[in-house]
């Protein structure tokens, strides 16, 4: 599946009921399934840790929908490389 694909799926499911609840209801939704995420990585299965990537994913997707945009579009910002320093892997000083 595309993210195209995926982005019409996410809308055919909820997208009427999201943009409803609004930008900001439903960022904070988006927000919840970082957090469910967060305790998934730290002490979860690997099965809750797929499906809270694919819920997180999937919130994002929707906030996109909401505002416009699409994903397809938006992930061309690292298909030349880094952003910064155009370079793959990136060659930029580390922050860590």
């Amino acid at each position: 599946m595309t993210i195209e694909e995926f982005q019409r799926l996410i809308e055919r499911l909820y997208f009427d009921r999201d943009k409803q609840r609004g930008l900001a209801g439903t960022f904070m939704w988006f927000t919840e399934e970082v957090g469910e995420l967060a305790t998934a990585l730290r002490e979860g299965t690997r099965q809750e840790i797929e499906n809270e990537f694919a819920d997180v994913f999937a919130w994002l997707v929707t906030l996109a929908s909401i505002q416009g945009v699409e994903m397809k579009d938006v992930v061309r910002k690292y298909t030349s490389g880094c952003p910064v320093c155009a370079k793959t892997p990136c060659a930029c000083p580390s922050k860590a």
